[in-house]
């Protein structure tokens, strides 16, 4: 049973792979992605230096689908989540889907105004954000639900991550006890992005450390900083997922 699991588990990469290398062969070459199958078969140059050059584009392929790879698995497993999600979703509608992140955040909104001891200013705050917060659901919701897959991976997961990550950002800058796991997280995640993210360049390094320090709002805007991109990967590796085997199969 075992060995028979591995060997399918094999041919399922080893397809994976063929899918990903012959759907790079077919950004110039026609009659690649499943063509052996067909009646024409897969196309192939019959000499010369047509054949030297798709040989050597076939060559650079290779490295970039195994570069590749690891995202496209990745993005089964997002695709897995967020089709349970889709399908809750579904059966919720959008009222529903409103209706929970209204519970889910106004449950913290309570919870700083009677258990937090937070003061008027952090519990306006924390319901100002949680309002944003069951906004961007719903935006979410239908931008995934009526546009079609730019605009799903342009904005509903975006508005999903700002739904997601506001509230407890924004809560835990006034409450010591969240504050103490969350923004200790941030503080960490700042320092790795400003040593390996885009902000390398030293110029720009330089800027971010000089000019802003990670109080206040600052710990809002990095979040939603964070929330756009982390959206858009999302959103590219579940459509590279889908373009190497289609949800389907």
């Amino acid at each position: 049973m075992a060995a028979g699991t591995e060997q399918s588990l094999v041919d399922a990469i080893r397809y994976d792979l063929k899918r990903m290398h012959e759907t790079w062969m077919e950004f110039i070459y026609p009659r690649q992605r499943g063509a052996d199958q067909t009646v024409l078969g897969k196309w192939t140059p019959q000499g010369g230096l047509s054949l030297y050059l798709y040989r050597a584009w076939s060559t650079i392929g290779a490295p970039l689908v195994a570069l590749l790879y690891p995202l496209v698995l990745f993005g089964y497993f997002v695709r897995y989540q967020t089709r349970r999600v889709n399908l809750t979703a579904v059966r919720l509608g959008a009222t529903g889907v409103v209706a929970l992140f209204i519970i889910l955040w106004g449950a913290l909104s309570a919870l700083a105004a009677f258990q937090l001891d937070m003061a008027a200013n952090g519990i306006t705050a924390v319901v100002a954000a949680s309002s944003v917060a069951v906004v961007s659901a719903a935006l979410a919701f239908l931008f995934w639900r009526f546009g079609g897959r730019l605009t799903t991976v342009l904005f509903a997961y975006p508005f999903a991550m700002t739904a997601i990550f506001l509230p407890p950002v924004v809560a835990a800058l006034y409450s010591e006890a969240l504050g103490s796991v969350v923004l200790t997280g941030t503080d960490s995640l700042q320092d790795w992005l400003l040593a390996n993210g885009p902000a390398f360049v030293d110029g720009v390094k330089d800027y971010l450390v000089a000019e802003f320090d990670l109080e206040g709002i600052t710990y809002v805007l990095l979040w939603f900083g964070i929330s756009v991109p982390v959206g858009w990967l999302l959103g590219m590796v579940v459509t590279l997922a889908d373009l190497v085997r289609p949800a389907e199969e």
